[in-house]
C-alpha cells in the first residue's frame, strides 16, 4: 500500500491506494507543535494497518513554520575574508522605488556570528589565496563559547571550486562533531554570492529542527508497527530520502503545497487539459500555480516573506513558481484603522479554530460566514456547530461596524477573501502574460471548491474542474510523485565559441552526481530518467531564462537548435528576439527523477436512476450576485459518471463543498472529477 500524508495549518491530510485501486482519503486535526502526533493520528484514523504501507510519502510545513516563526537554531557563518557583511549588503534593488520606510530584511545571522577565514577562489576555479586552517579553528572555537548550534560555510565562487568548502566542513567535523554544519555546494552550485549564503544560512538556521523533526517521525512509525520506505515532498516537485532531507532541509520550504499543483498536472494530461492554472485554499492560505503546456514551472528566484514593500530572504533552490496569500478558511475578519474590513493573513488555525469548532474560538473567520450563508452545512462538522455563536461573533467584530445586519456581513467577509484570491490569481496569469481564457482551473483543498466558481468566473476561465480527493489533494499528488534532485552549475559559456564536446563534458559530470546519488538510495538505472535545462541570455545581460533543450549527446547542430529555442523563449516571455546577438549558457540544470510505482486513478460507475436520489437536502444559499436561492444539495460519493446538473446547486463531500451559480453548468466525468462550466464573456 501506497501512503501519502500531508501537514496543513488545520488539517492533517492522508491519501492512501492499496493493491486492487481502493482510495481512502482521512483527515485528522493538525497537532501543533508536536505535528507527527498529528501523522499517527490520521493514519490511526484511517483504518489502514501500519504493516501493509510499502511507500510512506510526506508533506510537511515544518520548515517554512520555523522560518517564519524564527524558531530555528542559533546558527553561525563561516565564510572568506573580505564578505562578513555581504547578508546585510544584500542587493541594492527594492521591490518598492517610492517606500521611504523601508527597510532590508535582518538577517537570520547576526553579525557577531560571522566570521571570515582567509581563503580565495577566482571566478574560473584558481586558488589565488590558499585556505588558512587556522582560522577555521578560531571560529570553532569562539562558537563553541557562543553556544552555536549549527554552522553554514560559503566561500566566494566557491562553486567553481569546492575543495576549500570541503576541507572546512572536515575540520569543522574534526573539532566538533555533534553541531549541525553544512557548506554551499551541498545545496546549490550556482553563482550569486548573496543569494547563495543566504540559502545556505537559512539551510542551517533550520537543520536541526528538520532533523529532530524527521527522527521523530520515523521513530513514531517504527513503533506503530510501519516499515516503509520513507520519503518526503520537495518544493521542486519531486520527493526525496528521509536522511538527504536532514541534510538539505530548505528543499522543503514549500514542502505540502506543491504536490497539489504537481497533481493538477496529472490531472490536466488524463483529461486532455495542458494549460491549468491550480488553485488550492486550505485552512490558513490561498495557492495558485499556472502550468502551461504541461510543464509545472519551477524558479531557483524564490523568496521567503516577499511582499510588495519588502524584499524578503532569497533561497536558491528549486521551487515550484507558487503565489501563497494569508487567506483561507481560518483567515481572520477584522477592521483596520481606517476603518476597512480586511480578512488575513492572521489565521485561527488548528487551535482555537474558526468559532464554529467550538473550542475557543471567538474572531470571526472565513468557514464562519461561509456557514452563515449557507455554502457550509453544520451537519458536516464534526463537533455540534452553534450557529447562534457563530453569527453574534460576526454580528459584533463586523457587522455592527457597517451598520449590517448579519448575512450582509458574512457575505462582506467572503467579498474581501475572494477578492483577495482574484489578485492572487491575476499574479499567476494576467500579470505575467497569459490569457486565463486559454487555461482550465484546478480548484483543491477545502476551501478550493467552494470559491473556484465565482473567480473562474471573474477571471473568464472557461472550465473548473474539482478533482477526486479534492480535500485531501495535496497527499494525492505526492501519490503521483517520483523521487527529483536537481543539479546545478554555474559554468558561463558563449555559444559562438564553447564546443559541443566541452558541453557534452559538464553535463556527463552531473549526470555521474546523479547516478552515485540514486544508487546510494537503492534506485537502480533503469528507473532514472533525465530531463535537461539551461539558463541562457544574450551577452550583456544580467538575468537569464530558461530553455528545455534537448538530451546528450550534443552536436554542433543541437547547438543551433538550442539558440532558436532560446530566442523563441526569451520572445514568449519579453516580446522581442536579438537574433544578431551572441548568446551565453550561463547554468546547467540536470533534473534528475527516479521513478516510483504510482497508482492508476480508476474510472467511477455510470450514474443510474433518477439523480434527484443523491439530494441530501434543499437549503437557502446566498449568492453573489442572486441573493439567497433554494439549492439543492448533492451527496458527491452518490453521484455516477454522465451526471449533469445546473447551477445553482452545492455538491457535498467530506471536509468540502463545491458550490456551482446560477447559469452554470456541472458535469460528473468518467474518473469522477466535477467539471464547471462557466459563462465566459469574449
Amino acid at each position: 500500500m501506497r501512503v501519502a500524508t500531508d501537514i496543513g495549518g488545520t488539517f492533517t491530510d492522508l491519501v492512501a491506494v492499496d493493491a486492487q485501486g481502493k482510495t481512502i482519503l482521512t483527515k485528522s486535526h493538525t497537532t501543533p507543535p508536536n505535528f507527527e502526533e498529528g501523522v499517527i493520528d490520521v493514519i490511526k484514523k484511517s483504518g489502514i494497518r501500519p504493516e501493509e504501507i510499502e511507500d510512506f510519502i510526506h508533506g510537511t510545513t515544518t520548515i517554512i513554520n520555523a522560518l517564519t516563526e524564527r524558531k530555528g537554531a542559533k546558527t553561525a557563518l563561516i565564510t572568506t575574508k573580505g564578505f562578513r557583511d555581504v547578508l546585510e549588503i544584500a542587493r541594492c534593488n527594492r521591490p518598492d522605488l517610492f517606500n521611504m520606510v523601508f527597510a532590508k530584511p535582518r538577517p537570520f545571522i547576526p553579525r557577531y556570528l560571522r566570521k571570515e577565514v582567509t581563503e580565495r577562489v577566482a571566478y574560473d576555479g584558481t586558488v589565488l589565496t590558499p585556505l588558512v586552517e587556522e582560522d577555521i579553528k578560531a571560529a570553532v572555537e569562539y562558537f563553541r563559547k557562543e553556544g552555536v548550534e549549527a554552522i553554514a560555510v560559503c566561500y566566494i565562487n566557491s562553486y567553481a571550486n569546492d575543495a576549500h568548502e570541503k576541507r572546512t566542513v572536515e575540520v569543522i567535523k574534526e573539532l566538533w562533531p555533534e553541531v549541525f554544519v553544512t557548506s554551499s555546494i551541498e545545496v546549490t552550485k550556482e553563482w550569486r554570492e548573496y543569494e547563495r549564503t543566504s540559502t545556505i544560512a537559512l539551510n542551517s538556521y533550520v537543520m536541526p529542527v528538520a532533523s529532530s523533526y524527521v527522527d521523530h517521525l520515523d521513530s513514531r512509525l517504527k513503533e506503530i508497527g510501519c516499515h516503509a520506505k520513507e520519503y518526503i515532498m520537495q518544493s521542486n516537485g519531486g520527493t526525496t530520502t528521509f536522511e538527504q532531507a536532514k541534510q538539505t532541509p530548505i528543499n522543503m520550504v514549500e514542502s505540502g503545497p506543491v504536490a497539489g499543483v504537481y497533481g493538477s498536472a496529472i490531472i490536466g494530461k488524463i483529461i486532455g487539459e495542458n494549460n491549468i492554472i491550480a488553485f488550492d485554499v486550505g485552512g490558513t492560505t490561498a495557492k495558485c500555480s499556472l502550468i502551461d503546456q504541461g510543464e509545472v514551472k519551477v524558479t531557483t528566484e524564490y523568496r521567503i516573506e516577499r511582499t510588495e514593500s519588502y524584499a524578503g530572504y532569497p533561497i536558491m533552490a528549486p521551487v515550484v513558481d507558487i503565489v501563497e496569500i494569508g487567506n483561507g478558511g481560518g483567515s481572520i475578519a477584522w477592521i483596520d484603522e481606517a476603518g476597512s474590513l480586511k480578512v488575513g493573513p492572521q489565521s485561527a488555525g488548528a487551535l482555537p479554530g474558526p468559532v464554529a469548532y467550538g473550542i475557543g474560538g471567538t474572531e470571526p473567520t472565513t468557514t464562519d460566514a461561509c456557514l452563515v450563508t449557507g455554502r457550509l452545512s453544520a451537519k458536516n462538522f464534526d463537533n455540534e456547530v452553534d450557529m447562534e455563536n457563530v453569527k453574534r461573533a460576526i454580528q459584533e467584530k463586523v457587522g455592527d461596524a457597517f451598520g449590517m445586519n448579519v448575512e450582509d456581513a458574512a457575505m462582506s467577509i467572503l467579498r474581501v477573501a475572494e477578492a483577495n484570491m482574484y489578485n492572487a490569481l491575476k499574479l499567476i496569469s494576467v500579470r505575467r502574460g497569459y490569457d486565463p481564457r486559454d487555461f482550465t482551473m484546478v480548484a483543491f483543498g477545502g476551501g478550493g471548491p467552494m470559491h473556484c466558481a465565482y473567480l473562474a468566473k471573474e477571471l473568464n476561465i472557461r472550465k473548473v474542474v474539482v478533482p477526486i480527493a479534492a480535500p485531501v489533494f495535496s497527499a494525492w499528488g505526492m501519490l503521483m510523485t517520483d523521487v527529483r534532485h536537481d543539479y546545478i552549475q554555474t559554468n558561463i559559456r558563449r555559444m559562438n565559441e564553447v564546443k559541443a564536446e566541452e558541453l557534452n563534458s559538464m553535463w556527463e559530470s552531473l549526470v555521474a552526481q546523479a547516478d552515485e546519488q540514486f544508487a546510494r538510495e537503492g534506485i537502480g538505472k533503469e528507473n532514472v530518467v533525465y530531463s535537461f535545462i539551461a539558463d541562457m541570455r544574450y551577452m550583456g545581460q544580467e538575468h537569464t531564462v530558461k530553455v528545455k533543450v534537448p538530451p546528450l549527446p550534443w552536436t554542433e547542430e543541437t547547438k543551433e537548435e538550442i539558440i532558436n529555442r532560446f530566442h523563441d523563449t526569451h520572445e514568449h516571455f519579453y516580446t522581442f528576439r536579438l537574433p544578431d546577438t551572441p548568446t551565453e549558457i550561463v547554468n546547467l540544470h540536470l533534473v534528475a527523477y527516479g521513478r516510483l510505482t504510482k497508482p492508476e486513478l480508476a474510472e467511477i460507475a455510470p450514474h443510474e436512476g433518477d439523480v434527484k436520489e443523491a439530494v441530501k437536502e434543499v437549503r437557502k444559499v446566498y449568492f453573489t450576485d442572486d441573493g439567497w436561492m433554494d439549492t439543492p444539495i448533492y451527496d458527491r460519493e452518490a453521484l455516477g459518471s454522465g451526471v449533469v446538473l445546473e447551477g445553482p446547486v452545492i455538491v457535498e463531500e467530506a471536509a468540502a463543498s463545491t458550490v456551482v451559480a446560477k447559469g452554470q453548468k456541472l458535469t460528473v466525468d468518467t474518473y469522477g472529477n466535477l467539471i464547471i462550466e462557466t459563462e465566459v464573456q469574449e
